[in-house]
Protein backbone atom coordinates (compact mmCIF):
# COMPACT_ATOMS: atom_id res chain seq x y z
CA UNK A 1 0.00 0.00 0.00
CA UNK A 2 1.06 3.58 -0.81
CA UNK A 3 1.85 6.18 1.92
CA UNK A 4 -0.14 8.60 0.77
CA UNK A 5 -3.13 5.59 0.45
CA UNK A 6 -2.52 4.45 3.95
CA UNK A 7 -2.48 7.87 5.62
CA UNK A 8 -6.09 8.61 4.34
CA UNK A 9 -7.10 4.79 5.59
CA UNK A 10 -5.85 6.10 9.48
CA UNK A 11 -6.85 9.35 9.16
CA UNK A 12 -10.33 9.03 8.52
CA UNK A 13 -12.34 11.19 11.27
CA UNK A 14 -9.55 12.91 12.91
CA UNK A 15 -7.15 13.96 9.46
CA UNK A 16 -6.15 17.01 11.50
CA UNK A 17 -3.66 14.26 14.00
CA UNK A 18 -2.69 11.89 11.48
CA UNK A 19 -1.80 14.11 8.54
CA UNK A 20 1.16 15.55 10.98
CA UNK A 21 2.26 12.37 12.74
CA UNK A 22 3.03 10.62 9.17
CA UNK A 23 6.52 13.04 8.57
CA UNK A 24 7.96 10.95 11.75
CA UNK A 25 7.81 7.51 9.51
CA UNK A 26 10.61 8.56 6.86
CA UNK A 27 13.47 6.83 9.58
CA UNK A 28 12.99 3.48 10.37
CA UNK A 29 14.44 1.26 13.42
CA UNK A 30 14.16 0.79 16.92
CA UNK A 31 16.35 -0.25 19.86
CA UNK A 32 17.85 -3.82 19.31
CA UNK A 33 16.49 -6.26 21.80
CA UNK A 34 14.13 -4.31 23.70
CA UNK A 35 10.91 -5.44 21.54
CA UNK A 36 8.16 -2.38 21.19
CA UNK A 37 4.63 -3.62 22.73
CA UNK A 38 1.45 -2.48 21.13
CA UNK A 39 -1.63 -4.12 23.40
CA UNK A 40 -4.65 -3.84 22.11
CA UNK A 41 -7.77 -4.35 24.27
CA UNK A 42 -11.50 -3.77 22.92
CA UNK A 43 -13.83 -3.21 25.41
CA UNK A 44 -16.87 -5.92 25.91
CA UNK A 45 -15.55 -7.98 22.86
CA UNK A 46 -17.16 -11.66 23.45
CA UNK A 47 -14.57 -14.90 23.06
CA UNK A 48 -17.31 -16.14 19.86
CA UNK A 49 -17.34 -12.50 18.34
CA UNK A 50 -14.80 -13.22 16.23
CA UNK A 51 -15.23 -14.97 12.63
CA UNK A 52 -12.02 -17.26 13.49
CA UNK A 53 -14.42 -18.51 16.04
CA UNK A 54 -17.29 -19.41 14.43
CA UNK A 55 -19.52 -15.99 14.25
CA UNK A 56 -21.53 -15.92 11.19
CA UNK A 57 -22.30 -12.30 12.03
CA UNK A 58 -19.55 -10.17 12.81
CA UNK A 59 -16.23 -10.54 10.00
CA UNK A 60 -12.96 -9.53 11.69
CA UNK A 61 -10.34 -10.49 8.82
CA UNK A 62 -7.05 -8.42 10.48
CA UNK A 63 -8.00 -10.33 13.87
CA UNK A 64 -8.37 -13.79 11.88
CA UNK A 65 -5.07 -12.32 10.15
CA UNK A 66 -3.52 -11.79 13.77
CA UNK A 67 -4.62 -15.39 14.65
CA UNK A 68 -2.90 -17.09 11.47
CA UNK A 69 0.37 -15.08 11.75
CA UNK A 70 0.34 -15.56 15.71
CA UNK A 71 -0.63 -17.20 18.94
CA UNK A 72 -4.53 -18.20 19.71
CA UNK A 73 -5.01 -18.74 22.82
CA UNK A 74 -8.58 -20.86 24.30
CA UNK A 75 -7.75 -20.48 28.25
CA UNK A 76 -7.01 -16.55 28.26
CA UNK A 77 -9.10 -15.04 31.18
CA UNK A 78 -9.40 -11.60 32.02
CA UNK A 79 -8.51 -10.09 35.73
CA UNK A 80 -12.26 -9.20 36.54
CA UNK A 81 -15.73 -9.25 34.98
CA UNK A 82 -16.45 -5.55 34.70
CA UNK A 83 -13.99 -2.75 32.85
CA UNK A 84 -12.11 -1.49 35.83
CA UNK A 85 -10.60 -3.60 38.23
CA UNK A 86 -9.98 -5.77 35.04
CA UNK A 87 -7.89 -3.00 33.98
CA UNK A 88 -6.04 -2.68 37.25
CA UNK A 89 -5.53 -6.39 37.46
CA UNK A 90 -3.80 -5.82 33.94
CA UNK A 91 -1.97 -2.87 35.01
CA UNK A 92 -0.57 -3.92 38.58
CA UNK A 93 -0.03 -7.74 38.04
CA UNK A 94 -2.40 -8.12 41.32
CA UNK A 95 -5.28 -10.13 41.00
CA UNK A 96 -8.63 -8.39 42.33
CA UNK A 97 -7.96 -9.82 45.92
CA UNK A 98 -5.19 -8.06 45.94
CA UNK A 99 -5.52 -5.08 43.96
CA UNK A 100 -6.66 -1.43 44.32
CA UNK A 101 -9.49 -1.25 41.97
CA UNK A 102 -12.03 -3.98 42.75
CA UNK A 103 -15.17 -2.50 41.29
CA UNK A 104 -16.56 0.23 38.58
CA UNK A 105 -16.62 3.41 40.23
CA UNK A 106 -16.54 6.75 40.31
CA UNK A 107 -14.52 7.38 43.47
CA UNK A 108 -12.14 4.32 43.46
CA UNK A 109 -8.28 5.19 42.42
CA UNK A 110 -5.31 3.88 42.35
CA UNK A 111 -3.29 4.32 45.35
CA UNK A 112 0.09 6.24 44.90
CA UNK A 113 1.86 3.09 46.21
CA UNK A 114 0.77 0.80 43.22
CA UNK A 115 3.45 0.23 40.23
CA UNK A 116 2.07 -0.01 36.85
CA UNK A 117 3.45 -1.86 33.75
CA UNK A 118 4.16 1.10 32.54
CA UNK A 119 6.15 2.78 35.50
CA UNK A 120 8.05 -0.76 34.68
CA UNK A 121 8.70 -0.46 31.57
CA UNK A 122 9.60 3.41 31.84
CA UNK A 123 12.70 1.80 33.97
CA UNK A 124 13.75 -0.24 30.78
CA UNK A 125 13.87 2.92 28.49
CA UNK A 126 10.21 2.63 27.50
CA UNK A 127 8.30 5.32 26.11
CA UNK A 128 4.77 4.65 27.73
CA UNK A 129 1.68 5.63 26.11
CA UNK A 130 -2.26 5.20 26.42
CA UNK A 131 -5.20 5.87 24.22
CA UNK A 132 -8.69 5.01 25.63
CA UNK A 133 -10.42 4.37 28.84
CA UNK A 134 -8.39 4.26 31.69
CA UNK A 135 -10.87 3.38 34.58
CA UNK A 136 -7.88 3.30 36.93
CA UNK A 137 -8.16 7.16 38.46
CA UNK A 138 -9.98 10.01 37.55
CA UNK A 139 -8.49 13.30 37.60
CA UNK A 140 -7.26 14.88 40.17
CA UNK A 141 -6.93 11.40 42.52
CA UNK A 142 -3.84 9.02 43.06
CA UNK A 143 -5.00 7.05 40.36
CA UNK A 144 -4.34 9.12 36.99
CA UNK A 145 -2.08 7.41 34.71
CA UNK A 146 0.46 10.25 34.60
CA UNK A 147 1.12 9.68 37.88
CA UNK A 148 1.55 5.79 37.46
CA UNK A 149 3.96 5.69 34.39
CA UNK A 150 2.42 7.00 31.49
CA UNK A 151 4.04 9.52 29.48
CA UNK A 152 0.95 10.35 27.42
CA UNK A 153 -2.94 9.27 28.08
CA UNK A 154 -5.48 10.51 25.86
CA UNK A 155 -8.67 9.76 26.49
CA UNK A 156 -11.28 8.85 29.33
CA UNK A 157 -9.92 8.78 32.74
CA UNK A 158 -13.47 7.89 34.29
CA UNK A 159 -15.61 4.92 34.07
CA UNK A 160 -18.97 6.89 33.02
CA UNK A 161 -17.37 9.29 30.96
CA UNK A 162 -16.66 6.58 28.62
CA UNK A 163 -20.47 5.93 28.26
CA UNK A 164 -20.48 8.52 25.02
CA UNK A 165 -18.89 8.28 22.03
CA UNK A 166 -19.43 12.03 21.35
CA UNK A 167 -18.27 13.38 25.35
CA UNK A 168 -18.16 17.14 25.95
CA UNK A 169 -14.57 16.42 26.07
CA UNK A 170 -11.20 14.55 26.25
CA UNK A 171 -8.37 14.05 28.90
CA UNK A 172 -4.98 14.75 27.84
CA UNK A 173 -2.05 13.85 30.92
CA UNK A 174 -4.54 15.42 33.04
CA UNK A 175 -6.03 18.05 31.62
CA UNK A 176 -9.52 18.55 29.27
CA UNK A 177 -9.57 18.97 25.60
CA UNK A 178 -12.81 20.28 24.95
CA UNK A 179 -14.28 18.87 21.93
CA UNK A 180 -16.50 21.83 20.39
CA UNK A 181 -19.66 21.02 19.05
CA UNK A 182 -20.45 17.70 20.93
CA UNK A 183 -23.11 18.00 23.89
CA UNK A 184 -22.18 14.57 25.34
CA UNK A 185 -25.12 13.18 23.52
CA UNK A 186 -24.92 9.60 23.36
CA UNK A 187 -25.68 8.88 19.79
CA UNK A 188 -24.27 12.12 17.87
CA UNK A 189 -22.38 14.74 17.65
CA UNK A 190 -19.34 16.71 15.67
CA UNK A 191 -16.41 14.41 17.07
CA UNK A 192 -16.66 10.91 17.68
CA UNK A 193 -14.09 10.29 20.13
CA UNK A 194 -12.73 6.86 19.21
CA UNK A 195 -11.72 8.47 15.62
CA UNK A 196 -9.78 10.91 17.85
CA UNK A 197 -8.05 7.96 19.61
CA UNK A 198 -6.96 6.07 16.99
CA UNK A 199 -5.42 9.18 15.73
CA UNK A 200 -3.61 9.47 19.02
CA UNK A 201 -2.91 5.73 19.25
CA UNK A 202 -0.87 6.06 15.91
CA UNK A 203 0.78 9.59 15.89
CA UNK A 204 2.89 7.90 19.31
CA UNK A 205 3.98 5.11 17.26
CA UNK A 206 5.07 7.29 14.37
CA UNK A 207 6.68 9.18 16.85
CA UNK A 208 8.61 6.97 18.97
CA UNK A 209 9.99 4.74 16.68
CA UNK A 210 13.28 5.37 17.32
CA UNK A 211 13.07 4.13 21.13
CA UNK A 212 11.36 0.83 22.17
CA UNK A 213 7.44 2.25 23.25
CA UNK A 214 4.37 0.82 24.94
CA UNK A 215 0.93 1.62 23.11
CA UNK A 216 -1.54 0.69 25.97
CA UNK A 217 -4.93 0.67 23.36
CA UNK A 218 -7.86 0.17 25.89
CA UNK A 219 -10.11 1.60 23.16
CA UNK A 220 -14.04 1.34 24.01
CA UNK A 221 -15.63 -0.06 20.90
CA UNK A 222 -17.71 -1.96 20.75
CA UNK A 223 -18.83 -1.42 24.16
CA UNK A 224 -22.42 0.64 24.86
CA UNK A 225 -23.70 0.47 21.46
CA UNK A 226 -24.21 4.20 22.05
CA UNK A 227 -23.68 5.48 18.38
CA UNK A 228 -21.31 5.95 15.86
CA UNK A 229 -21.00 8.33 12.44
CA UNK A 230 -23.16 8.29 10.06
CA UNK A 231 -20.06 8.47 7.14
CA UNK A 232 -17.94 5.95 9.25
CA UNK A 233 -17.75 2.73 6.42
CA UNK A 234 -18.05 0.18 8.71
CA UNK A 235 -21.41 1.51 9.15
CA UNK A 236 -21.86 2.02 6.43
CA UNK A 237 -21.51 -1.85 5.52
CA UNK A 238 -24.07 -2.86 8.20
CA UNK A 239 -27.07 0.36 9.01
CA UNK A 240 -29.08 -1.79 6.03
CA UNK A 241 -29.25 -5.07 7.59
CA UNK A 242 -32.33 -6.64 8.31
CA UNK A 243 -31.61 -6.90 11.96
CA UNK A 244 -33.94 -5.48 14.52
CA UNK A 245 -31.85 -6.88 17.87
CA UNK A 246 -31.60 -3.67 19.89
CA UNK A 247 -31.40 -3.40 24.06
CA UNK A 248 -32.23 0.66 23.77
CA UNK A 249 -32.91 0.98 19.84
CA UNK A 250 -33.57 -1.38 17.35
CA UNK A 251 -30.38 -0.73 15.42
CA UNK A 252 -28.15 -0.99 18.34
CA UNK A 253 -27.13 -4.74 16.93
CA UNK A 254 -25.83 -2.84 13.84
CA UNK A 255 -23.81 -0.25 15.53
CA UNK A 256 -21.97 -2.95 17.71
CA UNK A 257 -21.59 -4.86 14.30
CA UNK A 258 -20.41 -1.57 12.53
CA UNK A 259 -17.91 -1.08 15.84
CA UNK A 260 -16.33 -4.51 15.54
CA UNK A 261 -15.88 -4.10 11.95
CA UNK A 262 -14.57 -0.79 12.45
CA UNK A 263 -11.51 -2.02 15.02
CA UNK A 264 -10.63 -4.53 13.29
CA UNK A 265 -9.96 -2.79 10.57
CA UNK A 266 -7.90 0.00 12.27
CA UNK A 267 -5.97 -3.19 13.48
CA UNK A 268 -5.19 -4.07 10.23
CA UNK A 269 -4.23 0.00 9.84
CA UNK A 270 -1.59 -0.64 13.06
CA UNK A 271 -0.30 -3.63 11.24
CA UNK A 272 0.44 -1.99 8.35
CA UNK A 273 1.96 0.94 9.73
CA UNK A 274 4.31 -1.09 11.62
CA UNK A 275 5.60 -2.72 8.62
CA UNK A 276 6.03 0.57 6.49
CA UNK A 277 7.98 1.51 9.28
CA UNK A 278 9.81 -1.27 9.35
CA UNK A 279 9.16 -2.32 13.06
CA UNK A 280 6.92 -5.23 12.44
CA UNK A 281 9.78 -7.90 13.32
CA UNK A 282 10.44 -6.04 16.31
CA UNK A 283 6.54 -5.55 17.91
CA UNK A 284 4.69 -7.92 19.78
CA UNK A 285 0.98 -7.30 19.30
CA UNK A 286 -1.78 -8.82 21.67
CA UNK A 287 -4.99 -8.29 20.86
CA UNK A 288 -7.79 -8.88 23.74
CA UNK A 289 -11.33 -8.19 25.12
CA UNK A 290 -11.83 -6.98 28.14
CA UNK A 291 -13.94 -9.47 30.25
CA UNK A 292 -16.67 -11.66 28.94
CA UNK A 293 -19.26 -10.41 26.26
CA UNK A 294 -22.41 -8.92 27.42
CA UNK A 295 -24.97 -11.45 26.00
CA UNK A 296 -26.96 -8.26 24.87
CA UNK A 297 -29.65 -7.46 21.80
CA UNK A 298 -31.50 -10.69 23.34
CA UNK A 299 -27.99 -12.96 23.00
CA UNK A 300 -28.08 -12.00 18.98
CA UNK A 301 -24.57 -12.50 18.03
CA UNK A 302 -23.76 -15.19 20.88
CA UNK A 303 -20.71 -13.67 22.32
CA UNK A 304 -20.47 -16.43 24.97
CA UNK A 305 -21.68 -19.74 23.09
CA UNK A 306 -20.75 -22.36 25.42
CA UNK A 307 -20.16 -20.72 28.63
CA UNK A 308 -22.57 -19.68 31.92
CA UNK A 309 -23.00 -16.22 32.95
CA UNK A 310 -22.04 -13.38 30.87
CA UNK A 311 -20.06 -10.12 31.88
CA UNK A 312 -20.28 -9.33 35.60
CA UNK A 313 -20.29 -13.13 36.77
CA UNK A 314 -17.68 -15.15 37.37
CA UNK A 315 -18.71 -17.83 35.69
CA UNK A 316 -16.99 -18.70 31.97
CA UNK A 317 -19.10 -16.10 30.07
CA UNK A 318 -17.75 -13.29 32.72
CA UNK A 319 -14.03 -14.33 32.49
CA UNK A 320 -13.29 -15.89 28.99
CA UNK A 321 -11.99 -13.40 26.69
CA UNK A 322 -10.59 -13.81 23.12
CA UNK A 323 -6.75 -13.31 23.49
CA UNK A 324 -4.29 -12.94 20.36
CA UNK A 325 -0.92 -12.38 19.89
CA UNK A 326 1.55 -12.00 17.37
CA UNK A 327 5.32 -11.45 16.48
CA UNK A 328 6.73 -12.12 13.21
CA UNK A 329 9.77 -14.66 13.39
CA UNK A 330 9.41 -14.87 17.23
CA UNK A 331 5.93 -17.00 18.28
CA UNK A 332 5.08 -19.50 15.43
CA UNK A 333 2.36 -18.88 13.19
CA UNK A 334 -1.00 -20.87 13.63
CA UNK A 335 -0.65 -21.41 17.15
CA UNK A 336 -3.58 -22.20 19.22
CA UNK A 337 -2.17 -22.69 23.24
CA UNK A 338 -4.69 -23.95 26.14
CA UNK A 339 -2.34 -22.60 28.37
CA UNK A 340 -4.34 -21.05 31.22
CA UNK A 341 -3.22 -17.75 32.18
CA UNK A 342 -5.32 -13.97 33.04
CA UNK A 343 -4.14 -10.25 32.83
CA UNK A 344 -2.19 -10.21 36.19
CA UNK A 345 0.28 -12.88 33.88
CA UNK A 346 0.89 -9.64 31.53
CA UNK A 347 2.91 -7.56 34.03
CA UNK A 348 6.11 -10.11 34.41
CA UNK A 349 5.53 -10.90 30.87
CA UNK A 350 6.34 -7.64 29.50
CA UNK A 351 8.88 -6.52 31.88
CA UNK A 352 11.05 -9.74 31.07
CA UNK A 353 10.57 -8.86 27.47
CA UNK A 354 11.81 -5.20 28.55
CA UNK A 355 14.42 -6.84 30.20
CA UNK A 356 13.61 -5.07 34.06
CA UNK A 357 12.21 -6.74 37.27
CA UNK A 358 9.01 -6.90 37.92
CA UNK A 359 8.07 -5.77 41.32
CA UNK A 360 7.75 -8.32 44.49
CA UNK A 361 3.86 -8.05 45.57
CA UNK A 362 2.01 -9.38 42.38
CA UNK A 363 0.53 -12.73 41.52
CA UNK A 364 1.23 -12.63 37.97
CA UNK A 365 3.95 -14.99 36.24
CA UNK A 366 5.30 -14.65 32.94
CA UNK A 367 4.46 -16.30 30.10
CA UNK A 368 7.03 -15.29 27.56
CA UNK A 369 8.17 -19.38 27.84
CA UNK A 370 4.66 -20.40 26.01
CA UNK A 371 4.74 -17.45 23.53
CA UNK A 372 8.29 -17.68 22.69
CA UNK A 373 8.58 -21.73 23.25
CA UNK A 374 10.58 -23.00 26.11
CA UNK A 375 13.44 -23.84 24.31
CA UNK A 376 14.22 -20.25 23.01
CA UNK A 377 13.52 -18.87 26.66
CA UNK A 378 15.53 -21.21 28.35
CA UNK A 379 13.06 -22.92 30.53
CA UNK A 380 10.13 -24.57 31.36
CA UNK A 381 6.74 -22.87 31.30
CA UNK A 382 5.59 -22.09 35.61
CA UNK A 383 2.17 -22.86 35.82
CA UNK A 384 -0.13 -20.87 38.44
CA UNK A 385 -1.26 -23.51 41.64
CA UNK A 386 -4.66 -21.14 41.35
CA UNK A 387 -5.94 -18.30 39.87
CA UNK A 388 -8.32 -16.28 42.03
CA UNK A 389 -11.43 -13.73 41.12
CA UNK A 390 -13.55 -11.87 43.63
CA UNK A 391 -16.48 -9.55 42.86
CA UNK A 392 -19.34 -7.76 44.70
CA UNK A 393 -19.78 -10.84 46.53
CA UNK A 394 -18.67 -13.14 44.27
CA UNK A 395 -15.17 -15.22 44.28
CA UNK A 396 -14.05 -17.84 42.15
CA UNK A 397 -10.78 -19.47 42.35
CA UNK A 398 -9.51 -22.17 38.95
CA UNK A 399 -6.90 -24.94 40.14
CA UNK A 400 -5.89 -26.86 37.02
CA UNK A 401 -9.51 -27.76 35.23
CA UNK A 402 -11.64 -27.11 38.55
CA UNK A 403 -12.88 -24.05 38.96
CA UNK A 404 -14.90 -23.32 42.38
CA UNK A 405 -17.59 -20.39 41.86
CA UNK A 406 -19.72 -18.45 45.18
CA UNK A 407 -22.29 -16.46 42.92
CA UNK A 408 -22.85 -14.18 45.40
CA UNK A 409 -22.36 -13.39 49.35
CA UNK A 410 -24.73 -15.12 50.70
CA UNK A 411 -24.44 -18.18 48.33
CA UNK A 412 -22.53 -21.76 48.58
CA UNK A 413 -19.53 -22.16 46.92
CA UNK A 414 -20.41 -24.83 43.63
CA UNK A 415 -17.34 -26.91 42.28
CA UNK A 416 -17.06 -27.78 38.07
CA UNK A 417 -15.26 -29.55 36.28
CA UNK A 418 -14.12 -27.54 32.73
CA UNK A 419 -13.15 -30.40 31.02
CA UNK A 420 -16.24 -32.04 31.00
CA UNK A 421 -18.81 -29.24 31.91
CA UNK A 422 -17.76 -25.73 30.03
CA UNK A 423 -20.85 -24.73 30.62
CA UNK A 424 -20.58 -25.04 34.31
CA UNK A 425 -24.16 -26.91 34.41
CA UNK A 426 -23.36 -29.99 36.53
CA UNK A 427 -22.15 -29.04 40.41
CA UNK A 428 -20.04 -31.82 41.79
CA UNK A 429 -19.13 -29.77 45.01
CA UNK A 430 -20.94 -33.01 46.78
CA UNK A 431 -18.85 -35.53 45.43
CA UNK A 432 -15.58 -33.28 45.83
CA UNK A 433 -15.51 -32.12 49.13
CA UNK A 434 -11.81 -32.29 49.45
CA UNK A 435 -11.22 -30.25 46.53
CA UNK A 436 -13.21 -27.88 47.28
CA UNK A 437 -12.00 -27.58 50.84
CA UNK A 438 -8.87 -27.02 49.48
CA UNK A 439 -10.01 -24.07 46.94
CA UNK A 440 -11.81 -22.26 49.15
CA UNK A 441 -8.77 -22.17 51.60
CA UNK A 442 -7.07 -20.57 48.55
CA UNK A 443 -10.14 -17.95 48.24
CA UNK A 444 -9.91 -17.46 52.01
CA UNK A 445 -6.03 -16.39 51.78
CA UNK A 446 -6.64 -14.49 48.71
CA UNK A 447 -8.70 -12.07 49.75
CA UNK A 448 -6.91 -8.83 51.59
CA UNK A 449 -8.09 -5.56 52.85
CA UNK A 450 -9.20 -3.28 49.93
CA UNK A 451 -7.38 0.03 51.03
CA UNK A 452 -8.18 2.84 48.30
CA UNK A 453 -5.95 5.70 47.03
CA UNK A 454 -7.27 9.26 47.66
CA UNK A 455 -8.77 12.07 45.70
CA UNK A 456 -6.77 14.95 45.47
CA UNK A 457 -8.70 17.86 44.08
CA UNK A 458 -12.87 16.83 43.76
CA UNK A 459 -13.16 20.06 41.18
CA UNK A 460 -11.12 17.92 38.69
CA UNK A 461 -13.64 14.81 38.81
CA UNK A 462 -16.10 13.78 36.25
CA UNK A 463 -18.76 15.59 37.33
CA UNK A 464 -22.02 13.22 34.66
CA UNK A 465 -22.05 13.76 31.03
CA UNK A 466 -23.45 17.27 30.92
CA UNK A 467 -26.54 17.55 28.17
CA UNK A 468 -28.05 20.98 26.93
Amino acid sequence: MKRRDFLKTVSFGAAAFAAPAWPYARRRGAVAGKPNVVYIMLDELGYFELSCMGNKYLKTPNIDRMANEGMRFTQALAGGPVCAPTRCTLMTGQHTGHCTVRMNSQVWPMRAEDVTVAEVLKRGGYATGGFGKWGCGDRGTTGAPELHGFDLFYGYYNQTHAHSFFPNYLVRNGEKVQLEGNTGDFHKGKHFSHHLIFNESVKFICEHKDQPFLCYCAWTPPHGQWGIPEDEPAWLQFKDKPWNAGDRRPEDAKVYAAMVKMVDRQIGDILTLLKELGLEDNTIVFVCGDNGGRGGFGNFFDPNRHFRGQKGTLYEGGLRIPMIVRWPGRIKAGTVSDHLWYFPDVMPTLAELAGVDPPDKIDGISILPTLLGEEAVGRKQKMHEFLYWEHRGQKAVRMGNYKAVKPGKSEQFELYNLDKDIGERNNIADEHPKVLAKMKACAEKSHTENLIGEVLDKEKRFKGHQFP
